[in-house]
């Protein structure tokens, strides 16, 4: 989305705080037990697990954390089966939003979701409502001060980056799901180290917000739905000014 980078800096502050700390490593354990449940739990060979194991890391989650909810994924300990759902629906100003869930009771995730929609002033939506307007790509947010412009784009077009957008104090590179790894890397072994690194679904057009109001109505619906304890990513089309978030920054 545009303002991406500016969202992600705000997501990436948040996280510092204990209790979102503590919040984060639910999340992550659920996608470690779920990518190696899929996958396998050699990282080597499964792309999704070296991702979760990445975020693990980012976290500092302890290496015992990160094993067992392998093991968890693989069997080789006891634990909760969780199911991958996506809802969508609409926020304030006809914004699409995507919701991915990891649950172990979708009947209870959908009630609380549609719950949390309704008081933020939008509404669920059936299924392929809203999900036809994303699709998947690699985003890594650079800060300005670690890297010049020019080497930067240099490393990235080499390894099969997209595109780069320069923002106001970082860089906001995208990439197709395949060529992630290969770009996240190439940065990472120039010495830098991203703001931010993951797949994201990216809208194909964005709704313009310019009211104040509305962009908070909308920022606190994103917000309540990432802190659900069931939601592992919250994705939206709207396109809010970097001077209105900054107002509106917790």
């Amino acid at each position: 989305m545009s303002g991406h980078s500016k969202w992600a800096s705000i997501k990436h502050k948040k996280a510092a705080t204990d209790s979102k700390r503590g919040q984060l490593f639910t999340k992550v354990i659920k996608e470690l037990t779920v990518a190696a449940r899929n996958g396998g739990g050699n990282a080597d060979a499964n792309p999704r697990l070296r991702l979760a194991i990445s975020k693990a890391k980012e976290a500092n989650m302890p290496k015992d954390n990160i094993e067992k909810a392998i093991k968890k994924g693989t069997g080789e300990l006891p634990g909760v089966v969780y199911e991958e759902v996506t809802y969508e629906g609409y926020g304030p100003n006809g914004v699409a939003v995507l919701v991915d869930v990891l649950t172990d009771n979708k009947n209870r995730a959908a009630a609380e979701l549609r719950n949390i929609f309704t008081k933020k002033n939008g509404n669920m939506a059936g299924a392929g409502s809203v999900a036809w307007q994303f699709h998947l790509k690699g985003m890594i947010i650079v800060d300005k001060n670690q890297i010049n412009e020019d080497k930067l784009m240099n490393i990235i077009l080499e390894n099969g980056a997209e595109d780069m957008l320069v923002q106001e104090s970082t860089y906001e590179i995208s990439t197709s799901p395949k060529d992630f790894e290969n770009v996240k890397k190439a940065v990472e072994d120039a010495g830098v180290k991203p703001v931010s690194a993951e797949l994201t679904k990216v809208p194909d057009s964005t709704v313009k917000i310019d009211d104040k109001s509305v962009a908070g109505q909308i920022l606190s619906l994103v917000n309540t739905l990432e802190e659900h304890d069931d939601v592992q990513n919250v994705y939206a089309n709207f396109d809010i000014p970097d001077n209105i978030l900054d107002e509106l920054e917790p």
